[in-house]
């Protein structure tokens, strides 16, 4: 991609949405470690350095190396960035008397300055960090205040440098991708032309150079990511792709036939693989949710791996990697901690003579649903609810049988039909039950009965980074409640998950 906008990572959970915002202004980017990016810059246009959870002050502070980027990019410093170019560059940076956290207003905005055109008096900003600015560095300009932040943001001269000490990038900043924009778009001048027409037309050429006429075999799962990236191979390398679905046993109810029913007619040529046993077999008596996933991972490559062996010359393994599994699986000294292992994201083991081919990879999921629509993918097949390639796996606490997966599967079955039925599956980003390894003691008819609780969990969200619980009318969770203690047999309680991301993660597991 040309024209990009590098993002350096220096721990911040708010890295990726600084990188979202970008992206909604139709203008790709990229993040990177502080300590590991490309030494080659030419194609980036601007450069934005991202907040962390470390002090500029203390002796473990990131120390990026800026000499092939400062005076020769236009470059933005976010909270971190704003002190780290404070601190090391002749300002000053000391401890708060209280940490600034929280909503903050604009009280100065210097006149007639491009990067806060548009923006209102009194905009609100949210901050976090405990250190300030109490000197500006050399050559540098104060271009805003809040009520108890003096150099909120500042600019330096003689530099296409500017430095803000509070996040634009999240909700709370009313006017946050404003100043993004004023900041690429009119300062940096950076072209808006990631869209998902050109996505296609730049990844399908891209596919056609890098696989040539060589076989790709591809993970089918059923879901937006992996459909989109097979219709883009299609388009690529047409015959030569090779879908396989695999039925790993923790898939929703009926899910494997109607996988399989729902690709025909697509043009893809697909095999089905029931591999149920096989999973469900590796995974007895396993409770750790890190081995659940690496045990499923494992055992999608040995599948695919036997599959492969079936394709003469098959050269490739393609994946529907997204780009925040991507980041979620980044672990480097400094930089976003591991959050979870993602089971597609991280290379192939040495016996497996497969090259990986992402298209996916730096899209995030709200971007893979636009270009989908823009190949004619069926909307309803795209408004499909994620579900998380280890499947219900990880939303069984616990170690996992075969009697705990049916329980599951009938639990989601009443909870996503129940939304459809209801007019609310399209309201919701993603939904599901998790069954919890607690029972409780209820009582169903004159007997007492001491059964599975089940958590309900339905999320608003554009790109999974971030999500906020759904509020579901009571009327809909009392009637939903009551048919799964009806109808499924073993389950005796119903709760409803109200936790959002952050601090919690969408899976529980």
């Amino acid at each position: 991609m040309q024209h990009n906008v590098l993002i350096l990572d220096f721990g911040s959970q708010y890295t990726q949405l600084i990188a979202r915002r970008v992206r909604e202004l139709n203008i790709f980017c990229e993040i990177f470690p502080y300590n590991h990016f490309p030494s080659d810059l030419s194609s980036y246009k601007a450069v934005i350095l991202g907040g962390s959870p470390f002090s500029v002050r203390g002796e473990d502070a990131p120390h990026p190396d800026l000499s092939q980027i400062r005076g020769k990019l236009p470059m933005l410093a976010v909270c971190y960035g704003a002190q780290y170019l404070a601190h090391f560059s002749g300002g000053e940076v000391a401890a708060s008397n209280t940490r600034e956290y929280g909503r903050a207003n604009l009280s100065y905005i210097k006149e007639n300055e491009v990067f806060f055109e548009g923006v209102s008096e009194n905009s609100q900003v949210w901050m976090s960090h405990s250190d300030s600015i109490k000197a500006l560095p050399k050559n540098g300009v104060k271009l805003a205040s809040t009520h108890d932040v003096e150099f909120a943001a500042y600019k330096i001269e003689g530099e296409t440098t500017y430095a803000i000490q509070y996040h634009p990038e999240v909700f709370h900043s009313t006017d946050g991708s404003k100043m993004l924009e004023n900041f690429l778009v009119k300062i940096a001048e950076v072209p808006q032309n990631f869209t998902p027409n050109a996505f296609v037309e730049e990844m399908v050429a891209e596919l056609k150079e890098k696989v040539g006429n060589d076989k790709v075999v591809l993970g089918l799962s059923g879901g937006v990511d992996s459909t989109v990236a097979a219709v883009l191979l299609h388009q690529a390398i047409g015959e030569n792709l090779y879908c396989v679905f695999v039925n790993n046993g923790l898939l929703r109810k009926n899910e494997y036939q109607s996988v399989l029913d729902q690709y025909k007619g697509m043009g893809l040529n697909v095999k089905g693989v029931d591999a149920g046993d096989r999973f469900l077999s590796e995974l007895a008596g396993v409770s750790d949710p890190e081995t659940k996933r690496k045990i499923i991972g494992r055992v999608f490559i040995e599948v695919f791996d036997d599959e492969s062996h079936l394709i003469e010359d098959v050269k490739w393994l393609a994946q529907g990697t997204i780009y925040p599994d991507v980041i979620e699986s980044v672990s480097v000294k400094g930089p976003s901690a591991t959050i979870k292992s993602h089971h597609n994201v991280g290379g192939l083991p040495d016996y497996m003579k497969l090259k990986i081919v992402e298209p996916l990879r730096m899209l995030f999921k709200d971007e893979v649903r636009r270009v989908g629509a823009s190949l004619g993918i069926d909307p309803e097949l795209l408004g499909r609810h994620p579900f998380p390639g280890p499947g219900l796996s990880i939303r069984i606490l616990g170690d996992i049988t075969p009697e705990k997966v049916q329980i599951l599967q009938d639990v989601d079955k009443v909870f996503i039909d129940g939304l459809k039925s209801w007019g609310l599956y399209d309201k919701v980003w993603q939904a599901g039950a998790i069954l919890l390894p607690v029972n409780s003691v209820g009582v169903m008819g004159d007997e007492r009965t001491y059964e599975k609780v089940v958590a309900l969990r339905a999320v608003e969200s554009t790109d999974g980074m971030t999500a906020d619980w759904v509020h579901l009318p009571y009327d809909f969770l009392m009637k939903v409640s009551n048919d799964i203690i009806n109808k499924v047999k073993g389950v005796n309680r119903v709760v409803y998950d109200i936790s959002s991301k952050p601090p919690a993660t969408i899976e529980w597991e």
